[in-house]
């Protein structure tokens, strides 16, 4: 099976062309699990796949390293429209393209690739949560994919995996569960985030959706205003572009530069 590794801003993707439907049923679970394995397989966060669609131009589909799908990923959105603009041809510069959250228009960019993103919603503010007795404030938004946010001074002293672990399967968030993302502000266009990721269960070098709704809640919280900069994990600027009226978030958008790493062959 041929294979494309791409990066988004640190989160790094298998993605296939999936559209004859060489993988299908369970198999697409358990070939994720296998070829995401950093030890004995080629190793990344997830696999992205190529398929036909009736309402786009393709359709997306997201499968976490730990076979779970995913509705939406912002960075790996943002690595399929390159790879389906660049190695597949099947798309012009703007497309759009079928996910389990919706429908997704793309930009190819001279340097970067943008995404308007689904309609955010479900916004929640002061969430109450106790962690090893301390309490903490979070706010929650839907950016395609659910997100808690937590505000501090510092995110370097932070113990991402831990206190990320336990709020991602805390009771408040049930059954699904949420990512979870930590937040510094530096200057009204200017954000650090950290963010752990449910289905790769870890901290990640970056997060699209994770990304866009710590800029939008920190608008809403902290006064930030559109667009806002991103540095994430891996060090890569991540921007996010977004119109709100009254606490309503009318549209966001996620721009940031794409990397192919490599072309490949793997057995199955």
């Amino acid at each position: 099976m041929e294979f494309y590794k791409y990066s988004g801003s640190g989160n790094d993707f298998i993605v296939i062309d999936n559209r004859k439907k060489i993988l299908k049923g369970k198999k697409v679970f358990s070939f994720t699990k296998e070829i995401c394995n950093r030890k004995e397989g080629v190793g990344a966060d997830g696999v992205l796949l190529v398929e036909n669609s009736s309402k786009a131009d393709f359709k997306m589909r997201i499968i976490n390293a730990d076979g779970s799908e995913a509705e939406m990923c912002g960075n790996g959105a943002r690595c399929i429209a390159a790879f389906a603009y660049n190695d597949l041809k099947i798309v012009k510069k703007d497309m759009k393209f079928e996910t389990l959250a919706g429908i997704i228009s793309g930009t190819i960019k001279k340097n970067s690739v943008k995404v308007k993103l689904t309609k955010p919603f479900d916004l929640k503010k002061d969430i109450q949560i106790k962690y090893k007795g301390k309490k903490f404030n979070l706010f929650f938004l839907n950016t395609g994919v659910p997100h808690a946010v937590l505000f501090f001074n510092d995110i370097s002293r932070i113990n991402v995996k831990d206190m990320g672990s336990f709020i991602r399967y805390h009771k408040t968030f049930a059954p699904a569960g949420t990512n979870v993302n930590f937040v510094q502000i530096i200057d009204k266009h200017y954000i650090l985030v950290r963010t752990y990721e449910r289905g790769v269960e870890d901290e990640t070098l970056a997060c699209g959706t994770g990304s866009t709704a710590s800029a939008i809640l920190s608008s809403i919280v902290k006064g930030t205003e559109s667009p806002v900069k991103i540095k994430t994990t891996g060090g890569e600027i991540l921007k996010v572009y977004f119109s709100i009226n009254n606490n309503d978030i009318l549209e966001a958008y996620l721009e940031g530069k794409v990397r192919k790493i490599f072309r490949g062959v793997y057995y199955i």
